[in-house]
């Protein structure tokens, strides 16, 4: 199972200025679509001098994904769709970008327009940069004190996390571990615990 994606590192602002017109990008990390929209309210109301605020955005992983783009009054398909574009060809995801055109006077022409909102978009995205991120599973595990060691260095073992731990004569601990190892941790405590543990896993 595929438990990678892919998000920004950090949120960027970046400038190019053709024929006279200034493309300002910015990036931003959203989870929602509410949030999306409160971001491109907040920079149109800060650039409410500029002629337009072309964007996308992208969120939520694999067959959920979904996505939006809008060229804001630019020529259909110049603006919106090669930023959306740009997160796309790099797989990012949770993504809102945003350029904004202070228009210089001079007309660019659908081919010049498509290529100043790319550069815009991939120079800004450079900048952010890529963060890779994996899907993640919470698992309780009750387990003998007898078998807390084995526990740890099966945790070790499969890079998965303890959250918290409750000890007594038995141990309660709650992990973290990648969706795609998942399995295969829970078959090991219960081999090291011979069957005797109580596994349950969050939805």
């Amino acid at each position: 199972m595929d438990d990678i994606y892919y998000t920004i590192s950090r949120p960027a602002r970046a400038e190019i200025k053709v024929k006279g017109s200034r493309f300002i990008a910015e990036t931003h990390l959203v989870t929602t679509i509410d949030e999306a929209g409160t971001r491109l309210a907040a920079i149109r109301k800060r650039e409410h001098a500029a002629t337009h605020h072309c964007y996308a955005w992208r969120m939520g992983l694999y067959d959920e994904t979904e996505f939006r783009y809008s060229d804001d009054g630019e020529p259909s398909g110049t603006a919106g769709r090669p930023i959306y574009d740009a997160l796309e060809g790099r797989s990012l995801t949770n993504i809102l970008l945003v350029v904004t055109r202070y228009f210089g006077g001079t007309k660019l022409g659908t081919g010049g327009l498509v290529r100043a909102y790319s550069e815009a978009a991939g120079l800004v995205l450079e900048q952010s940069g890529v963060k890779e991120n994996h899907v993640t599973e919470r698992i309780l595990v009750d387990i003998d004190f007898a078998h807390y060691d084995l526990l740890v260095k099966a945790m070790h073992h499969f890079s998965a996390r303890q959250i918290q731990a409750d000890f007594s004569d038995r141990v309660a601990v709650e992990l973290e571990i990648r969706k795609s190892r998942a399995d295969q941790l829970i078959d090991e405590i219960a081999e090291l615990s011979s069957g005797r543990a109580e596994i349950r896993r969050y939805a």
